[in-house]
């Protein structure tokens, strides 16, 4: 079988892009770029790239692409739309440089040189200038992020051997090799790969990857990364008593797991720990409140939390985050077996609080709660869990932004500083108490759904009823976790969101630590 994903070579050079071997150049040229700005790639293409400027071909809009040959050598120039100096994000970076290393992949091309990102330093740096050099890093690992990122393949089980080539090498020019720059690029490719690594787990379909496979994986790059690992199989779960995970796992001949991931730092911050938990459905039917047929075989990503929290894990162990930090993925099938959970039922969380299931297909928010209950128990400070929880936040905020949810707000806006340094568009959203009366029961202590109206808000109200009064945030990746339509800058399927959001939030923890998050 192909391979999902390769991470390639990067190097710098202090060349000019047209001066390697490469085979492709991937350059930017700016909306509001003058002819004295292109004089260079006007004589290196023999006029091409003025042609099609004038001809309106090429304008230089975000993510607009031209191919030009570069004299007679037989090196070819990919210029990709920075649009207008002032707009330009480091994220925007990461996306262009996927569109560069798609670009090269499409056409079979293996060895690639990026050049003019310098331009792109510049004028971010301009609007910044007392924090140019973090600009500089930060636009070369986004940069360097968006060619790892672009090196996956989502149709590896095909069998015709007619998949685009991963790109192998690639050089940064010009360059300077520093400390910092190698420092930035090293970082890059952890990240990256770890966010493809999770692509490939979500991309999986459900009969390869079963709660026991999914648990196995992830005990095998928790031990490659350096990490704790502990695998809690279904008597281990019972015994704590989690009785919502076993709950939804009762209609499913695949028994549950509970996966524990450990990051335990010497020079970690005292007194903090940091627990990620992702939900883990390997297929969701929707048990006894089934889905409709169409579209169910997508439901094989509904543990893209559990993925994203495993990814982000290896990438905190990798990067050595000065933080203990614990990574918890509930596992489980939810299918409508004979001894699936029924709407009606009452189930027991390990809390002790006791659910009404008005629908089964509300699973999710079930083995969570379970989670964060024993993220408790093992000594968690900071809560941050990441599902595929609800199709009412698509409703809300689209497939391309994640709703953010939690307590204190001072919390949530560190994980959403997080995100966006990523490149993991999030939005906050209320938890605000009026949305409980939703969830109330005539029988238990809380329902499983509120209904329709708020059903974002009152899914994470039911997350919040097993955090304690510890800092929580919700991310609800229900949207943005799988790209139904191709972009410019992400093909069709996995798109590994929240690994780095995760794993920069690990990073930043001695500038949250020593915050005291009042509620």
């Amino acid at each position: 079988m192909p391979l999902a994903h390769r991470t390639p070579t990067v190097g710098v050079t202090r060349r000019m892009p047209f001066d390697t071997d490469a085979d492709l150049v991937v350059g930017p040229v700016f909306e509001d770029d003058r002819p004295a700005e292109l004089r260079i790639l006007h004589e290196a293409t023999g006029g091409t790239v003025e042609r099609a400027w004038q001809r309106g071909e090429f304008t230089g809009k975000l993510f607009d692409v031209l191919v030009t040959p570069v004299g007679t050598t037989g090196q070819r120039a990919l210029f990709v739309g920075a649009g207008l100096r002032k707009d330009l994000t480091a994220d925007h970076v990461r996306r262009m440089a996927i569109v560069g290393t798609l670009a090269a992949r499409s056409r079979r091309i293996t060895r690639v040189a990026l050049g003019g990102w310098d331009r792109a330093v510049e004028a971010i740096a301009a609007r910044t200038p007392d924090r140019a050099s973090a600009v500089a890093d930060a636009v070369l690992q986004a940069c360097v992020e968006g060619i790892v990122l672009a090196n996956f393949e989502g149709g590896n089980y095909k069998t015709d051997n007619n998949l685009r080539p991963m790109v192998e090498a690639v050089e940064l020019c010009p360059v300077d090799n520093t400390a910092a720059v190698r420092a930035a690029i090293d970082r890059a490719l952890v990240l990256g790969e770890a966010s493809n690594r999770a692509r490939e787990l979500a991309n999986e379909p459900g009969n390869s990857l079963t709660p026991r496979v999914f648990a196995d994986r992830a005990r095998a790059m928790a031990r490659q990364a350096g990490l704790g690992v502990e695998v809690l199989d279904e008597k281990q779960i019972a015994a704590l008593n989690m009785g919502m995970l076993v709950g939804v796992a009762r209609g499913s001949h695949e028994p549950p797991r509970l996966v524990v991931l450990r990051h335990e730092p010497a020079n970690a911050v005292p007194g903090v720990t940091l627990a990620l938990v992702g939900k883990g459905v390997t297929f969701d039917t929707g048990g006894i409140s089934i889905k409709p047929a169409e579209n169910m075989d997508k439901m094989k990503d509904d543990m893209s939390g559990g993925a994203a929290v495993i990814g982000a894990m290896t990438a905190i162990a990798k990067l050595e985050a000065p933080v203990r930090c614990l990574g918890i993925v509930p596992m489980t099938e939810n299918m409508p077996g004979g001894q699936a959970v029924k709407p009606g039922d009452i189930l027991t969380s390990a809390e002790g609080k006791t659910v009404e299931i008005l629908n089964t297909d509300a699973e999710g928010r079930l083995i969570l709660g379970d989670a964060l209950w024993y993220a408790r128990q093992l000594g968690a400070t900071h809560l941050v869990d990441v599902a595929t929880l609800t199709g009412a936040c698509v409703v809300a905020l689209g497939k391309t932004t994640s709703g953010l949810f939690g307590t204190p707000d001072r919390w949530v806006d560190e994980v959403r500083r997080a995100s966006e340094l990523a490149g993991d568009r999030s939005w906050p959203m209320p938890v605000h108490d009026d949305y409980k009366e939703q969830l109330r029961s005539e029988i238990a202590d809380f329902t499983n759904t509120g209904g329709r109206a708020g059903g974002a808000i009152t899914a994470a109200l039911f997350l919040k009823e097993f955090t304690g009064d510890l800092p929580w945030v919700h991310i609800d990746i229900a949207g943005t976790a799988w790209a139904e339509e191709a972009r410019p800058y992400q093909p069709k399927g996995p798109t590994g969101v929240a690994v780095r959001t995760l794993a920069q939030l690990a990073l930043a923890a001695e500038s949250w630590a020593t915050v005291t998050f009042e509620r």
